[in-house]
């Protein structure tokens, strides 16, 4: 049996992109640097899916070798890209989160216009679901509690932002710490 196989892996995204409904990038965020490394690439792999989504009464696709699941709202289409052996259902919890926090933070006006005014927390939302490609959450409860959005409040404060920003902080210093003492002792061994 392939040694391969029996390593545990993590459920992971290539890509996650939000288009307006003349195909244009609104957000993308490419967690493979190998994927597509640059722009232009990318945008022409995002118009692909789009001409080919777009119309389309799915929510799944198979485009130059990746699993793509998306979603349209009124203007706005959401992407979720993965690579072909990933499980279609997880980035469908990805995407469903994705949508769900939005439509909670933009007040269920989930338009090109409302996406733009509150880009700040579409970033927040996005991080607190996938980190480096990794999918981190996928209860979009747990997502809005993560970025301090409260329904009774105006759309996420410059204090909530820099809370968040201070907890990413914090949690990547104790990711390092703890990458450096696992080398340290493998060193050490």
């Amino acid at each position: 049996m392939d040694s391969m196989s029996m390593e545990p892996s993590l459920y992971t995204v290539k890509a996650l992109f939000i288009l307006d409904n003349d195909g244009n990038r609104l957000l993308s965020k490419y967690y493979d640097p190998e994927l597509y490394p640059s722009m232009k690439e990318q945008n022409n792999f995002e118009k692909n899916v789009f001409n080919k989504t777009h119309k389309a009464d799915n929510e799944i696709a198979f485009l130059e070798g990746m699993t793509v699941v998306y979603k349209s709202s009124i203007d706005l289409f959401f992407y979720v890209v993965g690579s072909p052996q990933e499980n279609e259902l997880m980035l469908m919890s990805v995407l469903n989160c994705l949508f769900d926090a939005l439509t909670q933070i933009l007040r269920k006006n989930v338009e090109r216009r409302y996406l733009l005014e509150n880009m700040e927390g579409v970033f927040l939302v996005v991080d607190e679901i996938i980190d480096g490609g990794v999918i981190l959450e996928s209860d979009p409860q747990q997502v809005l509690q993560k970025v301090n959005y409260k329904s009774d409040e105006s759309p996420l404060s410059e204090q909530s932002v820099a809370q968040h920003i201070t907890e990413k902080l914090a949690l990547t210093t104790n990711v390092i710490q703890s990458a450096k003492d696992q080398i340290k002792w493998s060193i050490l061994k």
